[in-house]
């Protein structure tokens, strides 16, 4: 019966992470975006980094707000942000309202992922929480991967669009966020309090003043950068090298997804029976070669297979960073959450930087060069890791 119990509490947590996935829909997004309106890479790029942004404002407050008002009730609240964000689009995409969109998706997102990955711990404790949170992110991987096709059925009139097109993608979703909020409200989880006063602002921070919470912070700006970076760039890729359209070069993301959901649902059963340390390590090996192949090569098969190694080679490292920085001082857990979650600001640093190299260089190259950059960190990042 306890387990049963286990699995119903489960369900909806599952389900909000399945929602925390709506944020990777800006990839494909910004690519119609900026199709629609005849951007610049560097005024199409700013759609991600917008997105990313508010996880530098809002995480470390949220933190400081779980401590109030509990982790449940601040996942809730930002699914409600996040059901208005998906709301918007479906008056049109001008540039404004599509910016104005992207923020309120990256401010329920930072709440979201803040409150989310410290509430499952609530449910799932000690060996089992990397697993754990691993199996979450494959959850959330679906969601991604699922929304290129989506926004590809709707374009392509596959599905019925109802005029919307591509947009199709936001009503869609908002369906979803509306399900989890009533099954989560529905559901009873039990937290523990928080051990003595609620901690300042100043106290948050000075947790980086702890050398290995600061790594793990700036591992995560680079996972979360190779991430959207990939998701963003890989089309774009494609369409230099081998004059794809963009319907055609979408692919590209569904692929960098196909396989970050396969690495999410893999890993969930290694790191049960490996070292995180020697999966990490394995991990950044992949999204290196990954690297050189993107650095040298214009055939589609190699281009496709780069994609594939970043994808299940990125999968796996926010669990196994995250579980590590929250493992290593579990008594600030809500503190060291929005810490983490703050270092997702890597999204907005990446794909500026990708875009204005890109377009100094005028290639695609100068986007892989600031991806490998973020590589070479986790590299150095995965000896300072725990063996356990």
């Amino acid at each position: 019966m306890k387990e049963k119990g286990l699995y119903i509490k489960l369900i909806p947590v599952m389900l909000a992470f399945f929602a925390m996935g709506f944020v990777d829909l800006v990839g494909i997004a910004s690519n119609y975006v900026k199709a629609d309106l005849n951007l610049t890479d560097s005024e199409a790029n700013i759609f991600p980094s917008l997105v990313f942004f508010w996880f530098l404002i809002f995480s470390v407050p949220t933190g400081m707000l779980m401590n109030r008002i509990g982790r449940k009730k601040t996942v809730l609240l930002s699914l409600i942000v996040t059901f208005f964000s998906l709301l918007l689009p479906i008056f049109g995409d001008g540039y404004m309202l599509m910016l104005i969109s992207f923020s309120l998706l990256g401010i329920g997102n930072a709440l979201m992922q803040t409150s989310l990955n410290p509430l499952l711990s609530n449910i799932i404790s000690g060996d089992k929480l990397a697993s754990s949170l691993t199996f979450g992110q494959f959850v959330k991987a679906i969601a991604s991967f699922l929304a290129p096709y989506i926004a590809m059925w709707g374009a392509t009139a596959v599905i019925p669009s109802f005029g919307l097109g591509w947009r199709v993608l936001f009503p869609v979703y908002m369906v979803v966020a509306v399900i989890t909020i009533l099954l989560l409200g529905a559901t009873q989880i039990e937290e523990e309090k928080p051990e003595g006063k609620p901690s300042t602002f100043g106290e948050c921070f000075a947790l980086l003043g702890k050398p290995f919470i600061l790594l793990c912070f700036i591992g995560i700006m680079c996972h979360v950068g190779i991430d959207v970076g990939t998701n963003t760039t890989a089309p774009k890729i494609l369409m230099e090298r081998l004059g794809m359209g963009l319907h055609d070069a979408s692919f590209a993301t569904s692929l960098y997804f196909i396989f970050r959901t396969a690495g999410c649902f893999l890993g969930a059963f290694i790191l049960s029976r490996m070292s995180a340390k020697i999966f990490f390590g394995i991990s950044v090996a992949m999204m290196a070669l990954a690297m050189v192949g993107l650095s040298l090569f214009h055939s589609k098969e190699i281009i496709y297979i780069c994609i594939g190694l970043i994808g299940f080679g990125n999968s796996n490292v926010f669990s196994i960073i995250f579980s590590q920085a929250i493992q290593s001082m579990p008594q600030r857990k809500n503190e060291i959450s929005g810490l983490m979650i703050m270092g997702l600001f890597g999204g907005t640093v990446f794909p500026l930087f990708m875009g204005f190299l890109s377009d100094a260089m005028v290639s695609q190259l100068g986007a892989v060069i600031v991806l490998s950059v973020g590589v070479l960190y986790l590299a150095f990042l995965c000896p300072k890791l725990k063996v356990a």
